[in-house]
Formats: C-alpha cells, structure tokens, sequence
C-alpha cells in the first residue's frame, strides 16, 4: 500500500495536516451533538408546520425515533469505511459525505417554511445518518494515517487532544444549542436573555417570549458542518493520503482466516449492544425526566448561580465534562491501584462497567419514584446517576475499543472499528424496537415511566450477570503490528 503526502515530516515534528483534523473534528461533534441535544424537545414541544399548526410526536413516539436515527447513524460507518478503502480513499469519503452532512442540516434549518414539517425533518435526519456515519471510521484512521515510524511516538499525545477535541466540542454544543431553541426573555433562566445580556443586540422581546426558536438552534450545527469541512478542505495539501485498494480489498480481508477473530468477538460486541441500548437514553428517557426536577443550580456554583439549567442541557453538558475528567482519573489513579489488587483485564474492566451502569439506572429509577410521588428533587441526583453511567462508558465503552483494536486481524482494524460502532447503531435499534412497542394506539405507553426504568435496569443486571461466565471462557488472542 502506497503512501504519498506533499511534505516531507520530521523526526519528531508533528504532521502538518493534524490542527485541520482536529478543527474539523471539533466543529463536526459540535454539530452533530448539538443537533442531537435538541432533536427530542423540538419533537415533542416546537414542531409546526409552516401555517402555524402545532404537529408534535407523542413522547414515546419521539423517543422511538430518536433511537431509530442513532442506530441509522451508527450503521453508516460499515459501508462509510468499506467506500474509503477500496474506492475512494478517506480524504474523498469525508470531504464528498461532509457535503451530504452539510445538506441534511440545511433540511433542518429551513423546515417549516414550506411544505411538510415532518417530511423535512425526516430527509435532514437521513442525510445526517448517511453523512456522519460515513464519515466516521475515516476521520480517526486518517489520524493515524498521518504518521510514520519517524514520529510514531507522538501518536498518543495526538488521539489524546483528538478526544479531548470531540468532548470540547459536544460540551459546548450542549450548552449553546438548547439555549438557542428554548431559551425565553425571562431573569435567572440558565442561558436566558437577561442572564447573558444579550437584549441590546436582539430588541425588546416580551417576558417569556421565544428568543430565537428552532431555526437558529438547528442553523448552528450546520454552519459549524460547513465550518469543518472548510477547515479540512483546507489541510487537503498538508494530509497524507493512503489511496483505495480496489477490488482487491475484498480478496485479501475477508478471508476465513481474517474473519474467524471477527466471529469471536461478535460473542463480546453482543453485550456491548446492550449497554448502548440504555446509555443513548441519557437524550430521551432522561431528558424527560429531567423536566420534572428542580434544575435550579446551586449558589456555589460560580458564574451560573441561580440560574436554571434546561432539561436538553443536563446530560449533554455533564457527559462530556465527566468524561475528560474521569478518563486521566482512571488511568492515572484507579487503574493502577486496582491493578495491584487483582489482574484488570479488559473483560474485567468491562464486567464492572455493567455493574456501575446498573447503579446508575437504580438511581434514575429511584428518582423516578419521587417524582411520581411528586417530590420534588434536585437535578444533582440525576447528575450524580450521569457521573457513574459516564464511569460505565469508560469502563465498557473505552475499554473495548481498544481490546477489539488488539483482537481484529492486521489487515482488518478499520474493519473491527467500524463493526464496534454497529454495536452503537444495534442497541439504538433495540431502544428504538422497545419503545415502539410500548406504544398504544392513544400515543400513550403500556408501561408508566418507573416501570420502564425498572425493564431496563433488571436487563442490564441479567446482561451484567451473563457478561461474568462468557468473560471467563473467552481466550484472548492479539493481533498488533510488529513494528
């Protein structure tokens, strides 16, 4: 396989093209996310058509399909890396695919001034699927593709502000996102016009009315789309590109040899499908409860006191906080302290993770408990209940990325890469196939909310227990490049 790249690199230079990856990448998640952090509410509460009249999905409904896109989403990066590899190369897959992307937001952004709502909205979903998915397995392979033995060293620093740059971006889409959809002209709303000071710039606004509305929320992440693939047009002279296999890419990978690992770990991927069926509910199931909670935040917290969060703020923005935070805390400190305890290997850490996530859904249970009581509690508990379901990530989600990497074939790991973001989009569909079931012909659910977290709390707790006996007879074998 041939590599070509404009520029010659240094010893211990860091490639050329890897502040346009990073950018990009940024601003994609801040799109994506931000678009994701809104999708629910804007379902169930500002769907019009353009005459006025309110066409809103059911709750249950909305949650179905929010599930429905995540697993359309997360089924892309298979056929998105397959493009890469053996047609167009990734530099063409993600610029081509960015366009789509770009489009199905520009669906999203001008829906509601003509024809059919739902119909627009359906077509910028499709076209968000297609192009984030597609793009997906290409952008980090393309990191790596920008190094050679000369420099390889930097390798992990470089993925490390590669993650850093998707959770800066997810936080802070997270954060401006909903505010633009429903922030109102009301003091001490968190994110509201009085609180940021924005009334000189957009006029006199009446109390409680709509600031800016969902035409501003969903032309945010596409303009920071078009903003990402501008900034990687721009890196196109300083990337190193590895150019497409051609038909040969079938003949030489999917071979019984090479497939026989990937068998093997579909055993462990199948559990993995069932921790993201329950942690995307963090953007529904979650996103509803948090309506019923006390979201005023406390006054020790400094700049925001007084204020009060939205409920399409709450995991968005303390997701990607607790994972920045926990990820170096795990490494650096739990990790190698328990690893002097007993032997904490990839499984292991994965068979606790399913524990801790059912921790977090017994919290989540809990309050909903309260709030059927209606007691009123503070949203610090589901953020508590949010912080053990991100350790869940870390130890289930993290950790297997890196053990498929080790166990895939060498001629295969974007391959493997892709199969475990099929994980993402299988527990997706399984959510999705779940709540439409609960559906009756009202629009109401067969199950209340509690009965619901409890379903899925007593299916993780089955899949943690299961998790213990495949674990121990699974035999590890790797895969990793000489040199």
């Amino acid at each position: 396989m041939s590599l070509y790249r404009q520029k010659p690199l240094d010893t211990e230079t860091l490639p050329p093209g890897l502040p346009f990856i990073v950018g990009n990448e940024a601003a994609e998640r801040f799109s994506f996310y931000g678009m994701k952090s809104i999708l629910l509410v804007f379902m169930t509460s500002y769907l019009t058509q353009p005459d006025g009249t309110l066409d809103i999905f059911s709750v249950k409904e909305a949650e179905a399909l929010n599930h429905l896109f995540m697993a359309s989403a997360y089924f892309f990066p298979i056929l998105g890396g397959i493009l890469a590899d053996a047609y167009l190369g990734k530099y063409k897959t993600i610029i081509y695919l960015s366009i789509v992307y770009c489009l199905g937001h520009g669906c999203l952004a001008f829906m509601g001034f003509m024809g059919d709502t739902k119909l627009w909205l359906l077509g910028g979903l499709i076209l968000i699927a297609v192009g984030s998915g597609g793009i997906k397995p290409c952008v980090s392979s393309h990191v790596g593709d920008q190094f050679s033995v000369q420099n390889k060293s930097l390798l992990s620093k470089v993925f490390g502000w590669f993650y850093f740059s998707i959770n800066l971006g997810a936080f802070l889409s997270g954060l401006l996102t909903p505010f633009l959809l429903e922030a109102r002209n009301l003091p001490g709303t968190f994110g509201g016009a009085v609180f940021l000071n924005i009334e000189p710039l957009i006029g006199f606004r009446n109390e409680g009315e709509i600031i800016f509305g969902p035409h501003y929320a969903f032309g945010l992440p596409g303009l920071l789309m078009g903003v990402a693939t501008f900034i990687f047009w721009l890196g196109r002279k300083d990337f190193a590109h590895i150019p497409p296999q051609g038909g040969k890419y079938f003949t030489e990978t999917f071979t019984f040899e090479n497939l026989k690992p990937i068998f093997r770990l579909s055993i462990i991927f199948s559990f993995v499908i069932m921790f993201w069926a329950l942690f995307d509910q963090i953007g529904t199931s979650w996103q509803i409860q948090a309506r019923s909670l006390d979201r005023t935040i406390p006054d020790w917290v400094p700049f925001f006191a007084g204020g009060e969060m939205l409920a399409s703020q709450v995991a968005a923005v303390w997701n990607p906080i607790f994972i920045l935070i926990l990820i170096p805390v795990f490494s650096i400190f739990i990790y190698p302290m328990t690893g002097k305890i007993l032997d904490l290997t990839p499984l292991r850490k994965m068979s606790i993770g399913f524990w801790v996530m059912a921790f977090a859904f017994c919290i989540v249970t809990v309050i909903q408990y309260f709030v059927d009581s209606e007691i009123s509690l503070s949203v610090g508990w589901q953020i508590l209940a949010c912080f053990f379901l991100t350790a869940s990530e870390v130890l289930i989600s993290v950790t297997c990325l890196e053990f498929a990497y080790t166990q895939a074939p060498r001629r295969m790991k974007s391959l493997v890469m892709g199969f475990f973001l099929l994980t993402v989009s299988f527990g997706n569909f399984l959510t999705s196939q779940v709540k439409f079931l609960l559906i009756q012909e009202d629009g109401t659910s067969i199950m209340n909310e509690i009965q619901e977290f409890c379903f899925w709390t007593v299916l993780i707790v089955v899949t943690a227990i299961a998790f213990i006996f495949v674990s121990r007879s699974y035999k590890i074998v790797e895969h990793l490049h000489e040199s």
